[in-house]
């Protein structure tokens, strides 16, 4: 994903990786990643802020890309271009809390392969791995109980990151079904909502935690006129609730896809194919093979390859680019069977989009990096023949 004339920010002692020993005893990592990103994200809208009128020192207009101009900060034409904000040769990597399309550096990946390597060699026990595999909605129902709706932020990103969300809400769109799957405490839906102008659109929240979507019902903005929450298991034998085979437009699936164990892959992507009308498309996004939240992992939490378990039980898989192409156009699944089963349905999305999303955060105060790398992607059901 590196452009030509991009190049890794120079390592030091003090800023080759995030580590830090006494907050990890204190909080789970994924908890203190969130947290610390939160913190950076704030401090970038101050320093806009603060900076957006004032000029250059030496006078001259600086480069979009080291600009706080709120011109430059105007939505993409192409959503998966993600950001243009080029981290180059001569810039000071900790100007900016955040730079677009950032490879690793040597130092980042000679750590990553020795954390994989540790984390192999100190997997978790075959007792835990049935206890966390078992029941896996057990370890999310604790989750919203511990957190209710305050630990993830609301993803008011996403209609810049998926244009369709956009045009589906919009007024005289006319009818509309979306389905949102992992919805968790509603930090999709309900931002989804408070932009909706769409009287015709219908929004369906499944999460397959109980405690998640009494969260969601118990929110003030939940309105069943518009929206439907509801305990669904998108690997499990059934539809989500009030839905058919081929009655949604558009599925949304953030950051859910990874919490499957990848035996469930194959009944996840058949559901959610079956509820799906010809030509609709799955809205996509999630983790990435060497995001540093992967390689953070410490000894005991490695379920398989790329496959861990967090702090609080549950699970997160790191995907390849190659690999999710393969999961949905069910080319995986194909090489899978050695014998192809007439009876079995095919299960073949398009690949309308999917790119690698590679982003540098910075901490200015402490001079530290860290690197994150997520996959989105469009996935589109056939229309028949």
């Amino acid at each position: 994903m590196a452009s030509n004339g991009v190049v890794a920010p120079v390592a030091s002692s003090q800023a080759q990786v995030v580590v830090d020993e006494q907050q990890q005893q204190q909080q789970q990592p994924e908890q203190q990643l969130t947290a610390q990103i939160s913190k950076l994200e704030i401090a970038e809208e101050k320093q806009q802020q603060q900076e957006e009128q004032q000029p250059p020192a030496n006078g001259e207009q600086a480069p979009p890309h080291r600009s706080h101009d709120p011109q430059f900060n105007q939505k993409r034409s192409d959503p998966f271009q993600f950001g243009s904000r080029y981290l180059q040769e001569q810039d000071d990597v900790f100007e900016f809390n955040a730079w677009d399309h950032v490879e690793t550096d040597d130092t980042y990946n000679e750590y990553a392969e020795q954390q994989y390597e540790m984390q192999r060699n100190a997997p978790v026990s075959d007792f835990d791995k049935h206890r966390f595999n078992s029941d896996p909605a057990k370890w999310w129902n604790q989750f919203y109980k511990n957190n209710t709706a305050n630990f993830f932020k609301d993803r008011k990103w996403l209609q810049q990151e998926f244009p369709i969300l956009d045009k589906v809400t919009s007024e005289g769109y006319g009818p509309c079904t979306l389905l949102e799957i992992g919805a968790g405490a509603g930090n999709t839906a309900f931002p989804i909502l408070s932009k909706n102008k769409n009287p015709d659109l219908k929004l369906h929240a499944c999460d397959f935690s109980k405690k998640a979507v009494e969260v969601m019902r118990s929110q003030e903005a939940y309105n069943t006129d518009q929206m439907q929450a509801d305990v669904w298991d998108v690997a499990g034998d059934e539809l989500p609730p009030h839905l058919e085979e081929n009655s949604v437009d558009v599925a949304l699936m953030v950051f859910i896809f990874s919490a499957l164990s990848p035996l469930q892959w194959k009944k996840a992507v058949e559901n959610v194919y079956r509820v799906l009308k010809p030509g609709g498309e799955v809205c996509f996004r999630d983790y990435g093979r060497g995001d540093l939240a992967q390689v953070r992992f410490k000894k005991g939490r490695y379920l398989d390859e790329n496959f861990y378990i967090r702090g609080d039980g549950t699970r997160v898989y790191f995907f390849e680019r190659d690999e999710l192409a393969d999961i949905w156009s069910g080319k995986l699944f194909t090489k899978d069977s050695e014998v192809e089963d007439a009876s079995e349905p095919d299960i073949r999305f398009v690949i309308e989009n999917l790119g690698v999303d590679r982003r540098l955060l910075v901490n200015r105060a402490k001079k530290l990096k860290m690197y994150r790398c997520w996959l989105q992607g469009r996935f589109r059901k056939p229309l028949p023949n």
